[in-house]
């Protein structure tokens, strides 16, 4: 069975606690993902920001307030993470478990990649991704 290592997407870049939410969106776009790990001026994970928390700030413009002071550490949520070493099966319970569609995964403290749900579904046997999907599709 893959490990988390051989599953992960590689390349996960940080943003920082004290930037602002709009600079983390548009890192956020110009990467393509969903998410970014959030860490602190040591380089360690402090926690992630979604594109879910970022739909929040819509309701500042909504509400005609400046978006533009809101800092990521305001709306970034605790990390749930695996270790690069952990199987595909221990991956795929944690994402099931905690309902998460991104999972940092770390080697020797350090963020080593993200797995995203779409990085499991090419690594694990079908019916055991298509629970998971069932899990995160009940929100």
């Amino acid at each position: 069975m893959a490990t988390a290592r051989e599953i992960m997407t590689e390349g996960a870049e940080c943003t920082g606690a004290a930037e602002t939410v709009l600079e983390a969106a548009r890192r956020m776009t110009r990467l393509g993902g969903g998410a970014l790990p959030v860490c602190g001026t040591d380089d360690k994970l402090t926690g992630v920001l979604t594109d879910r928390d970022l739909d929040g700030v819509k309701a500042f413009g909504d509400a005609d307030k400046d978006p533009t002071p809101v800092k990521v550490d305001e709306l970034a949520h605790e990390a749930v993470t695996t270790d690069a070493d952990d199987s595909g099966e221990e991956v795929l319970r944690t994402m099931s478990e905690h309902k998460v569609r991104r999972l940092p995964v770390m080697a020797w403290h350090r963020l080593a990649g993200f797995a995203a749900q779409a990085d499991v579904g090419r690594a694990l046997p079908g019916p055991k991704v298509g629970d998971l999907l069932e899990i995160l599709s009940s929100d």
